[in-house]
Formats: structure tokens, C-alpha cells, sequence
């Protein structure tokens, strides 16, 4: 290679421009969406009993969530770059099970991408349902255009990924801001109104009187099913990893900004769903779960006036729009990464000379999510979506604490470069902890999936995850036997990081 062309390619790969808050609102707005206004709440009808059961749930939802982000801190610390996930795990655990965790993760968010898009259409719906805009609404409701909002909105932001990261970032910390600002009127509006608000208002606006019913058992089956669900809520934390090849002071700000994300997110999601149970009694969210999808806007649509309504409503829009930039993000990279390493076609490694970014592995990634909208459609159903993402993410968590346990004896030389809890024992104890509830919540999991009552198997999550993991596996051991018909000493490969 000829000094110019060593020049070239150092010019045309990744730049380290990402600094900590656009870091940290990468993460966030992974996090903060559907499972903030929706997800709550149709858990009523998902999982049938879990009735005031459903912050209880949440908190313990939030226990292993918190040890998968330690890991992936732990391991950001010492491997900064591009496709965070896939490099941890083939650096530290094996390299197939390095593309077993990372494509588990892409094919999950991928998909949810598209659940996002698609579900955001009906947003747009009662927005001008609040504004008396009927005609528009219909047309809102029909099956052709919402699946072409839903495509138009995903594609724009493909868009907004290609066009490089300080494009990205003025667009993402803005619309975080706003996401917050409006969705601080639903906290608000919850702890100033209560159940005798939400009666009256039933019974004016729609001539009901509010379900009473009995107050619900503790039954818990169905807890750890519900919160192996609210679990998704926390997911989204990784997508700062993803983007390691990108972050300025990669040491430092990684795991600075897992927390951060854990923590606002955390914080947030817990007042929201408080706010918004203590004025609708959750008999009530259980009994319109079953007739039709409920939100939050929707919810306290009830006791609050038209222009606060339809506020909220954009801070739902918002939020979910929200989660497209970062996913995108996010999923590129994984790919961006297995081409790095000659696993998955070179071609998804390519980045744009001028813009600095992955460009065909973001187009690719955004042909993926299109399945994901797609398939919400003809399903009619999103929680599939949803769940094939749990599975996905479950089974990325355990393999990131599974790699803390492994990567001293696997990887000396890298774990020597930890900078966050490199007690030893203390890495031992939250890893094996993680392991433990990680694997009883995909136990558990699966199980709900498995048994559930469905008109075909492909509306089983389970079935559709091992399906195109076969599919991932037969052109990662394809692309491995390239690899070693080309001399390339894998173990050398799969010991050390690849270049900036």
C-alpha cells in the first residue's frame, strides 16, 4: 500500500467527534419512547393480572437492567470502538459468540426501529383528533398511509445518519430537550389530578362510570412475566457503545455516559408511569387495554384541557421519533464492525470520504427496519416486535456479563486497560449476579412466548429469533472460512482491536 492510499483510508474512516452529551443523548433517546407511553400501559392487556403490579415490576425490571450497564461500562473502558458489543465479546468471550450477542442485538433493534416508525402514525392521529381535524385522522387511520408515514419518517432519518455525526448531534440534543420539556407536563398533570378527577372527566366526556373491581392478587408468575417486558424499557443504554469509534475521550465518556442514561432514563420512566396510574386507576387501563391500544396522552386526555392534550401527544411523537436517529446509530455500527473484521461482506465497512460515516451498513440497516415496519402491519400486532427484542437484548446482556467473568483469562492484555470497578472481586460478584437474573428473565420469556395461544408459529418471537439467528450464523462460519482460506491467523485477529 502506497503512503497516498494509507493516507486515503485514514482520511475516509470513523472521526471522534461524538462528545459526552451527545454520548449520553444517544442513549437516552434509544431508551425513552414506546416503553415510556405505551408500553406501561399495554401491559395491562400483555400481561393479563399484573394490575397495580406494575411499578413493583418495573423496579425489579431495573435490577438486572443496572448489571448489564455496569458490564457494558466495564468493557467500554478498556475497548472503545465501533460495535461495541461484537468487539467486548469476541475480544473476551469467542468470536462467534461475539457475533451471536451483537447480531442478536442488530436483528432486535433493527426490527423495533420499524415497530417505532409504525406506531408513531397513530400519534399523528389523535393529534388531529384533538384538534377536531376528522377528515384528517381517517386518512391518518388507513392501512397504506400509515405504513407510508411510518417508512417516510425512518427513511429521513437513514438520512439524517448518513449526512455524519455533528449533523446528528444538532438534531438529536434539540428534539431531546423538547422530548423532555413535554413530557415533564405528563408528571405534572398526573400528581395534580387524581381518581375522582379521572371519574368526572369519564362521565362528561363520555356518559361512563369508572370500572371499580377488586383490587389485584400478587401472583408471581405473572410479575416476573411482566417485568421481563418492562425490561425493554432499559434498553437503548447499549447504543453508546455502539458508537465507541466515534466518542471523544473514549475511556472517560462511554461509561460517563451509560450512567448518565441509566439514571435520567430511569428516573424518568418511574414518575411518568407513577404520574399517570395515581388519576387513572389501572382497572380502567386494563379494561380499554383489551378493546383498543391505550397511551398515556390518551389516558389523561381525560382531565386535561384540548391544548395540553394535544401537547403531550407531540411529546409522545416526539419521543418515539426520537429513538430513530440513535437506533440507527447504533445497529450501523454493529455491522460497520463485523466488516471491520472480515466476518460479515467488506462492503458494509465502507464509510464516506467526506461525511465519515458507514454508509452502505446504515442503508442496510435501515432495509432491515423496513421489515420491521412492515411486519407490525401485517401483524397487527407490535408487541411482536417488542418481544423479538427482549429475546435479542436478553441474550446480548448475558453474554456481556458472561465476557467480564472470561476477558482476564481470555484477554490479559485488555483487561489490563479496564478503568471502571477494576476491583476484581466486585466485577465477579455483579456479572455472576447479572448472569443469574438475565437468564431467569429469558427463561421466563420464552416460556410466555412458547405457550401463548397464537394463530401462527411465526407470531411466536422465539421462533422468528432462532430462524434468523440460523440465518446470521451460515454467513458469519461462510465468511470465517474466507477468512482462513485468505491466511488470516484468526487468533491474532480476535485478540487485538482493529484500528481507528
Amino acid at each position: 500500500m502506497t503512503q497516498s492510499d494509507a493516507g486515503s483510508q485514514l482520511q475516509a474512516g470513523l472521526r471522534r467527534e461524538l462528545g459526552l452529551g451527545t454520548l449520553a443523548a444517544t442513549g437516552i433517546c434509544s431508551m425513552l419512547g414506546a416503553s415510556v407511553y405505551v408500553v406501561p400501559f399495554m401491559i395491562q392487556r400483555n400481561v393479563p393480572g399484573i394490575g397495580s403490579w406494575v411499578l413493583p415490576a418495573f423496579l425489579f425490571a431495573a435490577l438486572p437492567a443496572v448489571l448489564a450497564a455496569l458490564a457494558y461500562a466495564i468493557l467500554a473502558s478498556a475497548m472503545p470502538r465501533a460495535g461495541g458489543s461484537y468487539l467486548y465479546a469476541s475480544r473476551g468471550l469467542s468470536p462467534y459468540l461475539g457475533f451471536v450477542a451483537s447480531f442478536s442485538q442488530w436483528f432486535g433493534l433493527s426490527i423495533v426501529i420499524g415497530v417505532i416508525a409504525y406506531i408513531i402514525v397513530p400519534f399523528l392521529r389523535d393529534i388531529a383528533l384533538a384538534l377536531q381535524w376528522a377528515d384528517t385522522a381517517a386518512l391518518l387511520d388507513t392501512g397504506a398511509v400509515r405504513v407510508g408515514l411510518a417508512l417516510a419518517m425512518l427513511w429521513s432519518f437513514v438520512g439524517t445518519n448518513l449526512l455524519g455525526s455533528r449533523f446528528y448531534a444538532r438534531t438529536l440534543i434539540p428534539l431531546m430537550l423538547l422530548m423532555f420539556s413535554l413530557g415533564a407536563i405528563v408528571v405534572i398533570a398526573g400528581f395534580s389530578h387524581d381518581a375522582t378527577d379521572f371519574a368526572a372527566g369519564l362521565l362528561a366526556r363520555e356518559g361512563r362510570v369508572m370500572p371499580l373491581g377488586t383490587e389485584s392478587t400478587f401472583d408471581l408468575r405473572t410479575f416476573l412475566a411482566a417485568a421481563a417486558i418492562l425490561f425493554s424499557s432499559f434498553i437503548g443504554f447499549d447504543s453508546i457503545a455502539q458508537a465507541g469509534g466515534e466518542a471523544r475521550n473514549p475511556g472517560r465518556n462511554l461509561p460517563l455516559a451509560i450512567g448518565i442514561a441509566m439514571l435520567s432514563v430511569g428516573s424518568f420512566y418511574f414518575l411518568f408511569t407513577l404520574a399517570v396510574y395515581h388519576t387513572v386507576p389501572w382497572q380502567f387501563v386494563a379494561q380499554e387495554s383489551l378493546q383498543k391500544d391505550v397511551t398515556a396522552p390518551g389516558l389523561l386526555a381525560y382531565v386535561l384541557p384540548g391544548t395540553w392534550a394535544v401537547a403531550i401527544i407531540a411529546g409522545a411523537a416526539i419521543a418515539l421519533l426520537n429513538d430513530l436517529p440513535a437506533m440507527l446509530l447504533a445497529v450501523s455500527r454493529l455491522m460497520f464492525a463485523w466488516a471491520k473484521d472480515g466476518i460479515f461482506p467488506r462492503a458494509l465497512g465502507t464509510v464516506h470520504p467526506r461525511r465519515h460515516t458507514p454508509q452502505i451498513a446504515i442503508i442496510v440497516s435501515g432495509l432491515m427496519a423496513t421489515l420491521g415496519v412492515l411486519g407490525s402491519h401485517f401483524a397487527s400486532d407490535f408487541f411482536l416486535g417488542i418481544d423479538i427484542m427482549v429475546t435479542s437484548m436478553l441474550v446480548n446482556f448475558l453474554l456481556m456479563c458472561l465476557t467480564v467473568i472470561t476477558l482476564p483469562g481470555r484477554n490479559p492484555a485488555l483487561a489490563r486497560q479496564i478503568t471502571v470497578l477494576n476491583h476484581r472481586p466486585s466485577q465477579l460478584f455483579l456479572a455472576w449476579l447479572g448472569i443469574m437474573l438475565l437468564a431467569g428473565f429469558l427463561i421466563i420469556h420464552t416460556a410466555k412466548d412458547l405457550t401463548a395461544d397464537l394463530s401462527a408459529w411465526y407470531f411466536h418471537s422465539t421462533a422468528i429469533w432462532l430462524m434468523v439467528m440460523a440465518i446470521g450464523s451460515a454467513v458469519y462460519f461462510l465468511e470465517r472460512r474466507k477468512l482462513e482460506a485468505g491466511g488470516t491467523d484468526l487468533n491474532q485477529l480476535f485478540k487485538q482491536l482493529p484500528a481507528e
